[in-house]
């Protein structure tokens, strides 16, 4: 999944019913586990070539609760879950010590304990964000708004332009600044125009919603009724210039190289040159996502009273604040996107939301600590060894392929022996030694870290890329593929059971731990990856007749995902999904056949009653053990670049034919196909 210039995997839950390992500092024995499946959480009544997930997991699946607070459960939720207690355990002791003033225990400490205080919260109630929506009150025209606007990224209230600065594609060894479309509330274009009722439900939810908050300002309820009309069809309008999600899959069409002298020329009403000054942004050369937005954004501005972008420059404000203002602005928030969206039931306990958002917010400094008490050294080499076994199965398979030239396939063997491993946590730590942090106020906190994550990323801009750095903190339940490092990163946060325990038989943790390896190495070479060399340069690499062998393929991967349906009739969209389906498919076989490599590979011996490859099999399909509400599916289906969980199991069970021999699936069984309707790509 790509996010920006992050391409992560989006483990979105692993359940199981299996006890959790505990840790209590480096030295502390560990609780050993032994049972490594659930078996009690199988549904033997079906059978495993009709619809493994459900033999593997249907009987969790059917008795398992959401709890009220989470917007789904399983896997990744039980064992992030954890780790967010882990994190508490560390913030309660730091923010009672008394720390030295500017250390990490000082900083994360008075951090977590400003958020804590939602009593000076209340009685601040909205006086914090009242400095800005009293400087957009006095804007005259849209050229002021521009101005507000390009102000305003300094102090992280920047709108307008969807700005940030990374990797150029084309030239992975330095930063470039980006601009990507923007301006939108709800998440994505189609949220807009869809008529079916749920989406229909959704916006009429938001304009109440925007009313709402406004209200809290004071506004009466006819002219905050009429605000939100207006904003509710500016939105729309910006929205018609989006890309889709599917089209934002296209590194290519997505690459739009400009000096600003000539893009100024497509947005000849906004002075560019004044809103990079006031950015404190120096360069002569930008990269565009999707420049339809911005030749709509200019003649937007002109077009649209002033009065209707001041309102929606207003809610913006009162929307992207409102979980660090007061209960009244917290709840609002809570009632409009958790339950419509996303469908919880009740806020998380504040020591929750306080323990990942101080972990947001300086998630190395956090991160030291977490990995100085939970994370065993000797995971990290295990990791190592797995991630070295998956690479050597994955070169031998791309030096086996019968569909792919001899020079394609020297640059994609060239390509994968470039892959940077990261495990468990960065080599080197992020400075933020320029960040005060005050245990008195949390608004003002939250700004120190906002204006310092912009001068950081300001810092960058026609720098070499830093290539040490990571996109997710250490204890993320998660992984990723980062094409313009062209590096595979797992966060310490994953690397524990279900997906990796150091006690478990290699058919745990290759159908585990390993199935994600692969699955992260497979997205140098999916549909979006393919495109980037081996130094992360967007740049085509293939012949042309492996490039439409590729596609050929890879369309057949497509037209399966495309039949899978959830909630009565929403379609999977196989065009949205195709690269996370690729990295499961290839991810799953590579890390089979590395798992055939090892001693319990080799063997026939069973491990309570299952052979090793059921072991295998099995253990793959209880990481994905995951349930969401409705509402989260909905969202996924719409959004989600991932199938829903029971697409991740048997979509890849249903192309291997180990799985086949390994749960005697026959034809007819409902997953059964014949070879020459496999996915056969890496």
């Amino acid at each position: 999944m790509k996010l920006n210039q992050w391409a992560v995997l989006a483990v979105l839950a692993i359940a199981t019913a299996a006890c959790k390992q505990t840790v209590s500092d480096k030295s502390a024995e560990v609780s050993k586990r032994t049972v490594f499946l659930d078996k009690i959480g199988m549904d033997s009544t079906v059978k495993p070539g009709n619809d493994f997930f459900t033999y593997a997991n249907g009987t969790w699946f059917k008795n398992a609760k959401i709890p009220p607070s989470e917007n789904g459960w399983g896997s990744f939720y039980t064992v992030d879950d954890e780790n967010v207690k882990h994190l508490r355990e560390i913030l309660d002791q730091v923010s009672g010590a008394d720390n030295p003033a500017d250390s990490k225990e000082q900083k994360v400490g008075d951090l977590y304990k400003s958020g804590m205080d939602t009593t000076a919260l209340d009685k601040l109630d909205y006086t914090p964000i009242k400095p800005v929506l009293a400087k957009i009150s006095a804007v005259k025209d849209y050229k002021g708004l521009v101005a507000l606007a390009a102000d305003g990224f300094k102090d992280g209230d920047g709108f307008l332009l969807g700005f940030y600065v990374s990797a150029d594609d084309r030239r992975s060894s330095m930063n470039i600044p980006h601009f990507d479309q923007t301006g939108l509330g709800l998440p994505e274009r189609d949220y807009y125009f869809k008529t079916d009722s749920a989406s229909k439900k959704i916006r009429d939810e938001y304009v109440k919603y925007i009313a709402q908050l406004f209200t809290l300002t004071g506004v009466d309820a006819a002219n905050a009724a009429k605000k939100a009309a207006g904003i509710m069809k500016l939105e729309t309008a910006i929205a018609q210039s989006h890309s889709t999600p599917v089209e934002l899959r296209d590194p290519v069409k997505n690459y739009n190289k400009f000096a600003v002298t000539d893009f100024q020329k497509q947005m000849p009403d906004v002075d560019l040159k004044d809103a990079f000054s006031r950015m404190g942004l120096k360069t002569d050369t930008i990269l565009v996502g999707q420049p339809k937005y911005y030749a709509t954004l200019d003649l937007l501005l002109k077009s649209t009273p002033i009065d209707v972008w001041k309102d929606k420059a207003c809610f913006g404000e009162l929307d992207g604040s409102a979980t660090i203002l007061s209960k009244r602005f917290r709840d609002a928030h809570f009632n409009f996107w958790n339950k419509n969206l996303y469908g919880e039931k009740q806020q998380k306990p504040r020591w929750k939301t306080m323990s990942q958002t101080v972990d947001g917010g300086l998630g190395e400094l956090l991160g030291q600590l977490y990995v100085e008490k939970y994370f065993p050294p000797d995971a990290k080499k295990r990791m190592l060894d797995l991630v070295n076994n998956l690479i050597s199965v994955y070169r031998d398979r791309i030096e086996k392929l019968d569909w792919m030239s001899p020079d394609t396939k020297k640059r994609a063997l060239e390509k994968l022996s470039a892959f940077t491993k990261k495990i468990g946590y960065p080599d080197k730590w992020k400075d933020y030694s320029d960040i005060h942090v005050s245990k008195d106020s949390f608004f003002k906190n939250e700004q120190e870290i906002s204006r310092h994550n912009y001068r950081r990323m300001m810092a960058k801009v026609g720098k070499p890329v830093d290539r040490t750095e990571w996109g997710m903190t250490p204890p993320t339940v998660n992984a990723y593929y980062n094409a313009t490092y062209n590096e595979i990163v797992f966060p310490a946060g994953i690397l524990q059971f279900p997906f990796f325990d150091n006690n478990a038989d290699d058919a745990i943790n290759y159908g585990g731990i390993g199935m994600v390896i692969g699955h992260e190495m497979t997205h140098g070479f999916d549909d979006e990856g393919r495109q980037y060399d081996k130094d992360g340069n967007l740049k085509d690499w293939w012949t042309k007749e492996d490039a439409d062998k590729f596609k050929k393929k890879v369309q057949v991967m497509i037209d399966q995902y495309n039949k899978y349906t959830v909630l009565n009739g929403l379609h999977v969209n196989g065009q949205l999904t195709q690269g996370e389906d690729l990295a499961d498919i290839g991810g799953l076989a590579i890390a089979y056949q590395a798992f055939k490599n090892t001693p319990e590979g080799k063997s026939d011996k069973k491990i309570d009653g299952l052979t090793p490859d059921q072991r295998f099999f099995m253990s793959f399909a209880e990481i994905w053990r995951v349930k969401n509400t409705d509402e989260v599916m909905r969202m996924r289906i719409n959004l989600d670049p991932h199938a829903p969980e029971m697409y991740r199991v048997n979509g890849p069970a249903s192309n291997m034919p180990a799985f086949y021999k390994a749960f005697n699936v026959k034809p007819g069984d409902k997953l059964y196909r014949d070879e020459k309707d496999m996915v056969k790509v890496w």
